[in-house]
Parts: structure tokens; sequence; C-alpha cells
């Protein structure tokens, strides 16, 4: 089948709200009641700490995807370092993460919906996915454009929480304020998927003008403004809400809105959850879908996943491919265990994109010519590997063995679909 090229339709702006997006979601809205249960008082720390050990792998696919612009990122860029037993690892890993991350974006828009009216919870994620598999498959601009809207709307609605949140905050829910490591670690393990969003944009790196300059800015700026927002949202909701009302809700930043702005808060807030859902949800099914795209193309799947719709320019069958497992993974799964596995597969991916730089620096292949190298090589990538790696080890054994059974499951995949077929 004929390869065809994707459309280069986003820029700055759109790389920027696109992964800011993509990190603004559950993990601000849902998970710091779950975090503090975890960690206490310091959970915020734990947030802090889990985009301290994004950065590395940021950096690093910051000049992966300034020599390798294509569809499908961290697939390709690990399929080119490693080999394709690797990359077939990581592209089903990454596409697996990324929708598991937007399935529980969806989950939460059912747990805030939930506040404004008696729909369950599961009803409203399912028609919400149907509806932006709808909006992806109209088009790559319609998405970006959609994402700049939310994101400034988000972005606004949080500033005002946080000041008028802060005077509100009560030290005395800081106390006592104790740090446990083993806790603190395995806590940031839990909500690294904060940060998932973070190198969702390389995903789409076939689709975006002067990639080379775009994505890493776009990239660096969202990492800024989000750990800002993150570290401050947490702070407010922690000071705000008492312990054993934040410990079991699933809303704590609406009900730590209404504790200071009444029910008018309570909605304000909700809203901006719904925001933030949404362009998570809008910008995961975007990213995950080109990586069936990218693999169809060197025969790790088939062909019919590489199809682009003529009208739209989309990979129509990717998009509805992926759709439909975020549906069944609503259906079936609980949140706990989703956060868990989710997490602890994208940090394996994040690991892997610190080794294919420390691999394409050592072999120094002709055509490898980034515009953009990653500071502190090797030391940087290193300790970026040395600190996620303490992290999975954290996570538990459930997760760490259902992780296990998916790498290796890949692999299978890999001997007994891909290998006649690698183009």
């Amino acid at each position: 089948m004929k390869t065809m090229d994707l459309k280069r339709e986003l820029n700055l702006i759109d790389v920027f709200s696109i992964t800011t997006g993509s990190m603004i979601c559950s993990g601000l809205f849902i998970l710091p009641g779950i975090a503090h249960a975890k960690a206490g008082p310091a959970a915020m720390l734990s947030y802090l700490l889990a985009g301290l050990l994004a950065i590395p792998a940021m950096l690093s696919a910051a000049e992966l995807v300034t020599a390798m612009p294509k569809a499908g990122g961290i697939y390709y860029f690990v399929s080119r370092s490693m080999g394709y037993g690797t990359g077939t690892v990581a592209g089903f890993a990454r596409w697996f993460s990324i929708s598991f991350k937007s399935a529980f974006a969806l989950i939460g828009m059912g747990a805030y919906a939930a506040l404004i009216t008696d729909i369950p919870i599961t009803v409203v994620a399912l028609f919400s996915c149907i509806f932006f598999i709808a909006i992806n498959l109209l088009g790559i601009k319609l998405v970006g454009r959609i994402q700049v809207f939310m994101v400034y709307g988000l972005l606004t609605i949080l500033f005002f929480y946080i000041v008028l949140g802060w005077p509100a905050a009560n030290m005395e829910n800081f106390s006592p304020f104790y740090i446990d490591f083993r806790a603190l670690l395995a806590t940031a393990g839990f909500v690294f998927i904060s940060y998932g969003g973070l190198l969702v944009v390389t995903g789409l790196a076939e689709e975006v003008k002067k990639p080379e300059q775009t994505i890493p800015l776009g990239m660096f700026l969202s990492l800024v403004v989000v750990g800002a927002f993150y570290a401050l949202v947490v702070f407010v909701t922690t000071g705000v809400l008492e312990t054993g009302l934040l410990e079991n809700s699933l809303t704590p930043v609406s009900e730590a809105a209404r504790t200071f702005m009444g029910p008018f808060g309570m909605v304000i807030l909700a809203i901006a959850a719904f925001l933030a859902l949404i362009t998570t949800t809008n910008a995961g099914i975007a990213s995950a879908s080109r990586y069936p795209l990218a693999m169809s193309r060197d025969g790790i799947l088939p062909d019919v996943f590489q199809r682009v719709g003529h009208k739209y320019g989309t990979p129509y069958l990717s998009i509805l491919f992926t759709g439909g497992f975020m549906l069944l993974v609503i259906l079936l799964l609980r949140l706990e265990l989703l956060v868990e596995v989710a997490s602890t597969i994208l940090i394996l991916t994040y690991i892997l994109v610190n080794l294919a730089v420390l691999i394409m620096r050592k072999t120094r292949p002709a055509d490898y010519q980034p515009k953009f190298r990653a500071p502190f090589y090797p030391w940087l990538q290193l300790l970026g590997i040395t600190g996620l790696g303490a992290l999975i080890a954290e996570m538990g054994t459930i997760p760490i063995l259902l992780s296990g059974l998916f790498i290796l499951a890949a692999l299978a995949w890999y001997r007994f679909y891909a290998w006649p077929r690698l183009k």
C-alpha cells in the first residue's frame, strides 16, 4: 500500500495547547485525594518529583524529534535506535498508555458530571468518547483549534482558583508534615501519568510546522506552566479541604472551591475540570492513533492502519481502532488499577526515550542530524533512567506483573506476526 503523508497544520500555539491540555487533566482534578491518602500532605512534593523526573525524557525527546520528525514519535525513535523488536514494545506501550490516560480522563468527566446531573459516570464517559472520535476524524487542524480555546479557558479559571483559594488555605491541614521517602517515590510513580501528555506531541511530529523548532519550545513552555499550576493547585486543595473529605473525593478541586467560593465556585471548577478532561481526550486520541499508523508503515501492524482519508487527511481506521479500545477500557477496568498500569507502562516509554539518545549518540549514524541536542549527555539520560527505574520499582507487584505480561505479549506479536512482514 502506498504511504500517504499527513498535512503539516500545527504551529507553536497548537503544540503548547496540545501538550498542556494533555497534562492538566485527571492527574489534577481527580488524583490529589488518592495521592494524599498515599503520602499525606507531602503528596504535592510527589507531583514536583514526577515533573523533575520527566525532564530528562523531555530533553531527549526534543533531540530525537528534531532529527526524526515522523508520525508515531517514540515508536519511530526506538525502532531506529534499538531495532524493531524493542520498537514494537515501545509503540504498543505508548499507544496503550495514552489510550488508558485518555480513558481515565473520560471517567473523570463522568465523575464531575455527577455533580450536576444524575447520568451514570460510565454513560457520560462512553458518549464523550464517541464525540471525540468524531472530532479527530474531521482533521488535526480542528483538534488544534479546540485545544487552544479550551486550554486558555482552563488556565484562566485555575489562576483565579489559586488567587482566591490561597488566603483560605488552613496551614493546620499540612500538620504533621512528614516525608516517607518510599511513599513519596511510590506516589510520584502513581501520579506520573499526570505528565504523560508531555511527549504526546512527538507522535504528531509529522503534522507540525517547523518541528525542529516548534516541538522542543512547545514542550519546554508547557512543562514549566503545568508544573507550576500542579504544585499551586494541589497546595490550595490540600489547605482548604479536611483530610477525610479530600481522601474520599473524586472531585477534590470542585469540593475545595465550594468551601471558599460557594456553590458557584464548585460549578466553575467543574467546568474547568470538563475543559481539562476534554483537552486530554482530544489530544490523546489524536496522538495515540498515530502509533498504529507508524507501525503499519513498517509492517508491524496490518496495512489498513495507514489509510489516510483524502478529505480530512486523518488516519481514520487508526482513530476508530484507538477509540474502540478506549471504550472497552471504560467498561472493563477499575480506576486505581487503570492508573497504576498506565503509569508503569508510561514510565517505561520515558526510559526508552533516554536510552534511544544514548544509543544514537554512541553509534553516530550518518543521517542522525538533530537540530537540538540534549544538554549534560550522558549524565542527564542516566539520571532519568535511574530515577524512572526507581519509580517503577515502587509501583507494586500487580502493576509490574501486568506490565511484564504486556511486554511479553508485544514481543510475541513482533516474533510471530511482524518478523516475516518487516519493510
